[in-house]
């Protein structure tokens, strides 16, 4: 593990401020619909379920490569992020498409399986075909202190990744502290991370707007340092269109035009797919679709 700077206490009260104050910035008209449709764009579709099935896969994916009918122009979503055992079946639905297969890996939530068995996981799911694996942190070694064994996992399953890239969840809900998230963020990227994000999506809070702050503003500071980009993705409890445009401003605001791009951040909350398509149709038709005009992902 490299020796990194020393990392300043964050100002809570501070972080919750600044974040609240991206809630209170309005976008109407063109560009409102047009934030609204990147928003799309930047969505990992996501089933996570033991009752997974490859015709709910079908169905997931499906939904990604259109999410609306065309006459709305709405782009395809970003991924779809399923189990390493429904990989294949995804990557065959989505041939002769951008749509990028994530898997999630590493004794997804939990993280706690040996590294040897995490790392075979990895490379089992990349071998099906995954371009995308999000691995979980160990949250227990971490909140003991073995910072050291945080990073080592981290860099060995970005080696075991192979030509995929990386996105490491830190579950922030568990990780108690801004401190603690600013100092596993500068972890994983010093490890290797392509992309570092917050939640699994099976604990509350997962994604929130001060937590997710005070991310971008680590991945500002790395690239500052390095020159290297890495991108953020917000999991978890994101339900809302308004709510995708709060996170949009603050990326726009921390990070710049360049992060304004599904290569660099992502949603991952396939229940916002939702009320997007209905705001997007609304903007466009002039009034509210029923909820059941558009298939759930």
């Amino acid at each position: 593990m490299t020796t990194m700077p020393p990392l300043p206490s964050l100002d809570a009260v501070a972080i919750v401020e600044r974040a609240a104050s991206f809630t209170r910035r309005s976008l109407k008209g063109a560009s409102k619909l047009q934030a609204l449709k990147l928003a799309v764009s930047m969505m990992d579709l996501t089933t996570l379920e033991g009752s997974d099935t490859p015709g709910k896969i079908n169905h997931l994916v499906a939904k990604a490569l259109r999410p609306m009918p065309e006459r709305y122009g709405c782009p395809p979503c970003a991924a779809v992020c399923v189990y390493p055992n429904l990989v294949a079946e995804a990557v065959r639905l989505a041939a002769g498409s951008k749509l990028s297969v994530a898997s999630v890996a590493t004794a997804f939530p939990s993280g706690q399986f040996p590294l040897n068995q995490k790392l075979e996981d990895v490379r089992w799911a990349v071998e099906q075909g995954a371009s995308e694996i999000d691995m979980v942190i160990s949250r227990g070694e971490f909140l003991r202190g073995n910072r050291s064994l945080t990073f080592d996992e981290i860099a060995a399953t970005k080696e075991a990744c192979g030509p995929a890239h990386l996105k490491v969840i830190f579950e922030t809900g568990e990780l108690q502290t801004y401190d603690n998230v600013r100092l596993a963020s500068e972890i994983a990227m010093e490890a290797g991370a392509d992309f570092i994000k917050t939640s699994t999506g099976k604990i509350t809070p997962a994604a929130t707007l001060p937590v997710s702050l005070v991310m971008l503003l680590a991945v500002r500071d790395f690239y500052l340092r390095t020159g290297k980009r890495i991108g953020i993705k917000p999991a978890g409890g994101i339900r809302q269109a308004k709510e995708a445009l709060h996170y949009l401003v603050m990326v726009k605001e921390i990070l710049g035009d360049d992060w304004l791009d599904p290569t660099l951040f992502r949603f991952g909350a396939s229940a916002l797919l939702v009320d997007v398509t209905l705001q997007i149709a609304r903007m466009i038709d002039g009034g509210y679709q029923n909820p059941d005009s558009f298939s759930l992902p």
